[in-house]
């Protein structure tokens, strides 16, 4: 697949014209791009990709917003970095919603990365201040989850980061 890729790495989205011809028919609302864009199942496979990392950030927030009060209650500095976390992940979601620049796809695999990072640092070492509560922890259910979500973004990150032959 060879969409057009504009010099920030985004992909073109400039609302030139209402109706564009893809693929032999015209679409209502479409955006042509500087280059033709590729139609069928290429295209199709790269939309539900970048869907599906908006969604695993959506994820990565919620289960740290369900795991919030709980460490705002017991490691009150580990409760702001979800609160950071929580805040990224949404604000990197909406830059995916709106174009698929590379340095979103960047920073949100850096970031889901840097989470899987920090479950595995509060499970093994722990983290300052814990007194140990979780380490050994690794079955914790919304560990679990984070940790697949997060795994997802990764890996959906470095597939669109990949060079494309």
């Amino acid at each position: 697949m060879n969409p057009s890729w504009g010099p920030s790495g985004a992909y073109d989205l400039r609302p030139e014209r209402s109706v564009t011809e893809l693929g032999g028919r015209e679409v209502a609302g479409s955006v042509p791009s500087r280059e033709s864009i590729n139609t069928g199942p290429d295209l199709e496979l790269y939309l539900v990709r970048r869907a599906a990392a908006v969604v695993g950030l959506g994820g990565i927030a919620l289960v740290h917003v369900l795991d919030l009060q709980g460490k705002l209650d017991e490691l009150p500095y580990v409760g702001v970095m979800f609160i950071g976390l929580i805040g990224a992940s949404l604000l990197l979601a909406e830059a995916l919603i709106r174009s698929d620049d590379a340095r979103a796809w960047l920073a949100a695999g850096a970031l889901a990365a840097a989470t899987i990072v920090g479950y595995g640092i509060s499970r093994t070492t722990g983290l300052p201040g814990d007194h140990d509560s979780d380490v050994g922890n690794w079955l914790e259910p919304l560990g679990l989850a984070s940790l697949l979500v997060e795994g997802v973004v990764v890996l959906l990150a470095v597939a669109r980061l990949m060079p494309r032959r």
